[in-house]
């Protein structure tokens, strides 16, 4: 039997990984893990102090999370569109179970949350952080699991999380926008008036896209709206197909060049940059009150236990009323141990907690702290839920 050279086998097992839907959640979780030792080290200062460097207009922190994550967002939105028009949620059957599993999945994450926080206004602006899930880190988790998951619950966890990513851009765009500056928001709706006429004329070439993107994106930054809501609106214009009404090869469609061009680095680059500069959270004067904290709390439970009754119970109850099936050799113990998957909430919580408390460290910190423990403690279980389900359903 020919023996591969050492160099192809090299290549081969990059290949793989790149390729891999556990690695970007691990290359993710590496990241984090580097951010809490450089935070909680002698090397603190510079870790927090390069962040705060100023590159231009805006510091090295502002460049990672309005910019870097608007790619991110494109991608998102470009996943949204596809998976709508052309994909596992193309039509309302197939949007009924992980539909209502979303709906339930992100009111009460944020109803316990609310609960914690009812007596504090300047807390409960945070409703949202538990709302979120991370689907590249609960999916890692399903493909780190193997054949002991039935491929159908990947296919609901990804179109749940997709949903749970759309209602996320919207609370983003409506509850956290600052104060609005009209003239830049109207010339920003020009633009997007003016991308849709490209998609409407059959432009194909990502080119033209892609440079009013970047105007677009700069002035959504200026009018108070947050930048990475431009991500969205440029992926929702994007074509599907290379020409109005064409029978030709999707895979070839400008959406899906895009999207594959994106995929590698938003999982191996942007996201874990994104990790690195905002987990980084220093346990230096951390205390028992900080952890019992409600807004501490609020994240942690409603990430924990809020997903697990939100997602479980609405998709449970659909079920049980006959309004959407249980997925394909999937079981009850395969449906709860994947709702407390999504209790994972690490980029998308992350974001939304820099969001609703900018410019308060001491509440970043502790969100921060709520967003580990809670993830943590739901991927865990999860797994331990899965691996202990039977591989098929009775």
């Amino acid at each position: 039997m020919p023996v591969r050279p050492a160099s192809r086998r090299a290549r081969s097992l990059l290949r793989d990984f790149l390729h891999n839907s556990a690695s970007g959640g691990l290359v993710l979780m590496a990241a984090a893990v580097l951010a809490l030792i450089l935070a909680n080290s002698a090397a603190a200062p510079a870790y927090f102090g390069a962040l705060e460097a100023y590159l231009g207009p805006l510091s090295l922190l502002h460049w990672i999370n309005d910019a870097l994550m608007a790619v991110f967002f494109l991608l998102v939105g470009l996943e949204i569109k596809r998976e709508m028009l052309d994909g596992q949620l193309a039509g309302w059957g197939r949007r009924i179970l992980p539909g209502i599993a979303a709906a339930g999945g992100m009111a009460v994450p944020a109803l316990i949350y609310a609960g914690f926080n009812a007596g504090n206004p300047a807390t409960l602006r945070g409703w949202a952080i538990p709302a979120a899930t991370d689907i590249a880190f609960a999916l890692g988790v399903l493909a780190l699991l193997g054949p002991r998951v039935p491929a159908s619950l990947r296919i609901f966890l990804t179109a749940l999380a997709i949903l749970d990513d759309l209602g996320a851009v919207a609370i983003i765009a409506v509850f956290y926008t600052g104060e609005i500056a009209l003239p830049y928001l109207g010339l920003a709706g020009l633009v997007s008036l003016v991308l849709v006429g490209l998609n409407r004329a059959g432009v194909c070439r990502l080119l033209p896209y892609l440079l009013l993107g970047a105007v677009l994106w700069w002035l959504t930054l200026r009018s108070g709206v947050h930048a990475t809501v431009a991500g969205v609106v440029l992926a929702l214009t994007i074509p599907l197909r290379n020409r109005p009404g064409g029978a030709d090869d999707l895979a070839a469609s400008p959406l899906h060049r895009l999207e594959h061009a994106l995929h590698l680095p938003v999982a191996f680059a942007i996201v874990p940059v994104f990790g690195f500069a905002n987990a980084g959270v220093s346990f230096d004067g951390l205390t028992m009150e900080a952890l019992l904290d409600p807004l501490t709390l609020g994240v942690a439970l409603g990430l924990l236990v809020g997903k697990l009754i939100g997602v479980f119970g609405a998709a449970g109850a659909a079920i049980r009323l006959g309004w959407a099936e249980m997925p394909v050799g999937a079981g009850w113990w395969h449906l709860l141990g994947t709702a407390l998957l999504c209790g994972i909430g690490f980029t998308m919580s992350l974001f939304i907690g820099m969001l609703a408390f900018e410019g308060e460290p001491l509440l970043q910190a502790e969100v921060k702290i709520g967003i580990l423990t809670g993830s943590v403690l739901a991927g865990l279980l999860g797994a331990a839920v899965l691996r202990a389900a039977p591989r098929r359903a009775d």
